[in-house]
This record gives structure tokens, sequence and C-alpha cells, in this order.
């Protein structure tokens, strides 16, 4: 475990009074000045390392962004699977380097469109994809051996990487050939968000039988975005963020080993998906606390070996939460400042937030200004030119501690629960949650936490009426229930049931992983949905 010291505790010369104290949001004292003696016990070697060099605390690579820059990774999509590949295509000529996925709530609920439960959330908050024909629309005119992708997506995970390598076959490319990233993070819906189908254990089932299928077919996908984001998005503080979202890897990695997978075999193709808030220091401390904190965890905990394993990769996306109706143009501004703090912290790519996205998707034009400002942060600012330039400053050295610190006390506490799944199946992660986003609050509406625009400095601004907002057309769900219909009277539906009735035998016995008769019922246009029901058959559906 850590060293039980915190920056947060220790003086300076200007000592302030019980009332002048501050606080970050996750209790971490903050002094009103940091001086050599707030880190005069740190030692270089053990608690920071060189770029690319155990504990990994300054980065991953030994050259980060002097060698190239962060990939820039706008999350888009909406309504149908053509008019997202069109906002794909336009968002690759503004520059964009890599692909990120958004998919609709019906698709990430294993349900087709013509499914009753989608009435009014079809191609709503993401793209809808039913079948195999939705995915090559998606990726139409895209090289996929070319391009880098990102999915958020979870329950349905492995279908949708099934779907789109399929794509990638039939342009000529292999399984092994995509690279990308899909998020396969279940727990933190369990505890954070919701787009669950089954239970714990065969979810967890679903999350190792892709770990052991990508090492096998897809070595260069990344097989799951373990997610603070949504944890953070849902009020967490920043600790409580790093240290369930660790906790949460811990699982994963627990049940990869339990099934029997190297844990050097499968841990180099993980990665991580964070928030960016508004507190730069704060944010940039949590990013390096979370590269020392998951070296040491692998090295001491797993016995990792292969360095690969030991590196923590992650993604950032600037905070939706923090996004505001009110006077929305200064979303430009809070994005800049998550952006800068996740770039500062060594972030292997970036989503930089619309400054619209508070009252509707992204039109084209706010989508090219979060573009736009990556841009100019690794143009324009000089971020590129040196490696962690945060590092032995008094004060965020002294952060990171802090922060890792009170991290580690989660984590504890998490294992003498039994680990993550207990700690969720009792609400303890789901409780520290609420809490902390009811404190937030409270100091939000007394204004002991100034939101500008929102409680203080309200005058002024564009009114949300007189905004160019984008919106999905409401003909997306009969277009896609058509559509549907269309695949069921021309596909071989005998085919299709066979390799369903494959693929409910594998779920039912437990002795074959569950990709490779998915892949088969997928190649046979089987939906989406109907995978999903297939395994809900057998699986049954979670119900908190």
């Amino acid at each position: 475990m850590a060293d039980r010291k915190s920056g947060g505790g220790k003086t300076g010369s200007g000592k302030a009074g019980a009332e002048d104290r501050r606080y970050k949001e996750s209790g971490v004292e903050v002094d009103p000045l940091y001086r050599p003696e707030h880190v005069s016990d740190l030692d270089y070697d053990e608690r920071l390392g060189d770029p690319g060099e155990y504990p990994y605390t300054r980065g991953p690579y030994p050259s980060m962004y002097r060698g190239r820059p962060w990939t820039m990774r706008q999350y888009a999509g909406f309504g149908s699977a053509k008019e997202t590949n069109e906002r794909f295509k336009y968002l690759i000529e503004q520059g964009q380097t890599g692909l990120s996925v958004a998919f609709d709530l019906p698709t990430q609920m294993g349900r087709d469109s013509d499914h009753s439960l989608t009435v009014g959330e079809v191609g709503k908050v993401g793209v809808a994809i039913d079948s195999l024909l939705d995915m090559r629309d998606l990726l139409d005119g895209i090289p996929l051996k070319d391009v880098s992708t990102s999915m958020t997506i979870n329950a349905t995970a492995s279908t949708l990487l099934l779907l789109y390598t399929l794509v990638a076959e039939e342009q000529g490319a292999t399984a092994a050939d995509v690279s990308g990233t899909t998020q396969n993070d279940i727990l933190k819906e369990y505890l954070a968000r919701g787009t669950y189908i089954y239970p714990p254990a065969p979810s967890m089932r679903l999350t190792t039988d892709m770990f052991a299928y990508c090492a096998a077919e897809s070595p260069r996908w990344n097989t799951i975005s373990i997610s603070g984001y949504h944890i953070r998005e849902a009020g967490s503080t920043a600790v409580q963020e790093l240290a369930f979202t660790l906790a949460n890897a811990i699982a994963y990695v627990e049940a990869a080993v339990e099934a029997g997978l190297a844990v050097d075999e499968f841990a180099p193709r993980l990665s991580f998906f964070f928030n960016a808030h508004n507190d730069l220091f704060q944010e940039a401390a949590k990013y390096r606390a979370a590269r020392r904190m998951w070296a040491k965890i692998m090295k001491d905990r797993f016995g990792a070996e292969d360095e690969r394993s030991l590196k923590l990769r992650f993604h950032t996306q600037t905070a939706g939460s923090s996004l505001t109706a009110q006077q929305a143009e200064n979303n430009i501004a809070r994005t800049t400042v998550q952006a800068l703090s996740a770039v500062l912290g060594g972030t292997q790519s970036l989503h930089t937030n619309a400054f619209d996205e508070a009252l509707a998707l992204p039109t084209e034009h706010s989508a090219r200004i979060a573009l736009r400002t990556q841009q100019i942060l690794a143009s324009e600012a000089s971020l590129t030119d040196t490696a962690d330039p945060l590092a032995g400053s008094y004060y965020v050295e002294s952060l990171t501690d802090a922060v890792e610190e009170e991290a580690w006390r989660y984590i504890e506490q998490i294992d003498e629960m039994g680990g993550s799944v207990e700690a969720v199946e009792n609400r303890f992660m789901q409780r520290e949650i609420e809490e902390a986003a009811f404190r937030y609050q409270r100091e939000v509406e007394r204004e002991e936490r100034i939101i500008v625009g929102v409680n203080r400095y309200t005058g002024g601004g564009e009114d949300a009426e007189e905004m160019d907002l984008h919106t999905v057309d409401e003909s997306i769900r009969e277009r896609q229930v058509q559509r549907l219909a269309e695949l069921r009277e021309t596909r071989d539906n005998s085919a299709v049931e066979k390799a369903l009735s494959r693929l409910k035998a594998a779920a039912e016995t437990g002795d074959e992983n569950l990709l490779y008769p998915m892949k088969e019922a997928l190649s046979e246009f089987a939906t989406v949905g109907e995978v999903s029901d297939t395994l809900r058959a057998v699986f049954g559906e979670y119900r908190p």
C-alpha cells in the first residue's frame, strides 16, 4: 500500500485558521502555501521515476507527447448509421485522429429498434445498431485497418465488437488488424449508470470471454476501458472515482485469472477511462496517482512481469455533468480547463465536450469548436514540448500523495467486503456516490461552491431558444423498424435459428467461449436483440 503521508496534512509558513481552511470536494485539505518540506520525504525513483519507467507516475511512455500528441477522439453518434457515418467523415476532415461511437439506449440494452420498450429512444442519445447491415453503414468508406475506434458499449460490448470485426473482414482486413477499445465495463453500470442486462456473474463471464477471445483473435484491441467517467458523472468525488475504478479493475483481473488466463496474457490490453473536472490540479494529481497505484497493484498483487501490464493507459472525456444550460457559451472555458488537466496529467486520448450538450446533441458547429479546443492545446500551447511538466511542484506532488492515500483507504474497505462485486451488491459504492452528490448540490445551493452563470454572475448570455440546436429526425424508429422487417424477410432464418441455438447451448454449458457462436449468429444476420434475448433466456435479467 501507499505510504501513509499526505501533503494536505502538512503546513507551510502561512498557517490558516480554522475559518480559512479549504478542502477539495474529496475532503483533502489544501494548505495556503506549499514549500520544500511538503515533499521532503519524496523518493524520486520509488514514487516518481522518469516517464516510461516504474511506477509510471510521470507517464507510460518516455517521450509522451513529444513523440506524438494524444489521440483526439471526438464522441459521436445519433439517428441512423448513415447519419452518424456522415458526422464521422466530417470530424475526420476537420482533423480528428480516432473514432468514438455513441450508441442509443436500445442498442446498449440489447433491444432491437422494433421492441415495444424502445419507443422514443431509437437514435436519440446515440446511433441505432440493430444488425450487421447497420454496422456496414456506420463504417462505410472508413478503412478499419488504419483507424482506431472506441465504442462506448458495455452489456452488449462483445456483440458490437464482433459486428465491427465482421465489417473489417468484409473490407479485406482481419480481426487481428483492427485496433480500438470497447468500454466493456459492466461493474460501473451496476453502481453508476444502469445499462446492464444480465446479473453480475454471467456479465463477468462475458467480460472474461472477451479477454480470451481478443488475446487469441484481436491482439491489438483494448478489451476493456475500465471507467471512472460515469462514476464521476453520477456525483462521486475525484478520490471515489479513482478508488472505485481501480477496485473494479482488480475484480476484472481476479475474474480473468480465475477463468484460467495468465495475467500478462490479457493485462497489456486493459485500458481506463477517466473524467476531467474543473479543479485542474486535483484532476492532474488524480491521473498521476492512478498510474502509480495501478503499477503497484499489478506488480505486487498480481505478480505481473510484463511492463505493459503495469502501465495504466487511459482515455479522458471532459465532464458532461459540469456543463450548464445557463450561459452555455461558458462551457467552452470549462471544457478548455478540463482538457488542460487531462493533458497535464498525461492522457493517451481525449474527447472534449461541445458547449451545447447540456441542451442537445452537438451540432457540427459546436463539435468543431470542441475539436479545435484540443488542436489549439496541442499546436499553440507548447504542451507537447516536455513530459509531465507539473512534476516537482510542491503542491502537485503533495496533492498526488494525498489523493492516492485516500483512494487506498477506499480500496482497503472494498477488499474487506470481499471485492467490488460484493461492494456493488451491498450498495456500498452507490451510497458513497449518492452522499457525495448530495453534499455537492447543497454547496451549490448555499453558494459555497460557485457555478458561473448559475448561482453567481447570472446576467447576460444567449438564451437556449436562440441557439441553433441539433435535432434527431423523429422518423428514425419507423425507418429502423422497416429495415428490420426487410432483414427478417430476406435472410436465411433457418441458419439464424441454428446459430442462436448453438449460442444458447454454449451459454448453458459454460464450457465454451461465447464470442465464437455469437459471431457465427451475427454473420448470419441475427440481430443485436436476438443475440441478447438468447442470453437472457439462460442468464436472466438483473433487478437491483
